[in-house]
């Protein structure tokens, strides 16, 4: 009789059905297969990233910023890698909004969170520390607010922010805007 394997190689019970086949026992088979999930926070990532510069290289040089690909092999522009650099400088705890990066870099508001939903270096450059001018939390990877598509996106960016210290009222707008708000 063939052995049921959890993704870890465990073995899985087996039990008779009525008909004498065997079977896999759903309930042990789950908490076999969730013992070995490790779930990390947002905070644990990007310490790994931080940590795994193999896995997670972000490219200083301009030899390196010449030659850098994304996944899908498109190159990065002038515009992307200034983003990137500056949002990189945001501490901890605190955020900016998209009009005070443009302000920074150069370029819109708008051209800012285009270039934060295409970040490749995800979450080493921070991009859920920038927030709207209007203290909403605004978009993460493209999806804006709770009833954008899943509302899942806009759950992530809260729960990291979170996790930093960064609360959010009902209506996701920021709360003690005075402490949270970075000025570079």
């Amino acid at each position: 009789m063939p052995v049921q394997r959890t993704k870890s190689n465990k073995v899985c019970e087996t039990i008779k059905t009525p008909t004498e086949k065997s079977a896999v026992d759903p309930e042990q088979f789950a908490l076999d297969s969730l013992q070995d999930i490790k779930v990390q926070t947002p905070i644990e990532l990007e310490a790994a990233c931080n940590m795994t510069q193999d896995t997670h290289h972000y490219p200083s040089a301009v030899q390196e910023r010449d030659v850098y690909r994304t996944k899908t092999g498109k190159k990065l522009t002038a515009h992307q890698w200034a983003v990137y650099d500056f949002t990189r400088t945001i501490p901890r705890g605190k955020v900016a909004t998209y009009k005070e990066v443009s302000s920074a870099v150069g370029g819109s508001p708008r051209s800012v969170g285009s270039a934060l939903r295409n970040n490749p270096f995800s979450p080493y450059i921070p991009c859920h520390r920038v927030i709207a001018s209007n203290l909403f939390i605004g978009g993460f990877f493209g999806e804006w607010g709770k009833n954008h598509k899943t509302g899942t996106r806009y759950n992530e960016k809260v729960d990291m922010l979170i996790q930093e210290g960064v609360h959010f009222d009902d209506s996701g707008h920021l709360l003690s805007a005075d402490e949270i708000l970075w000025k570079p």
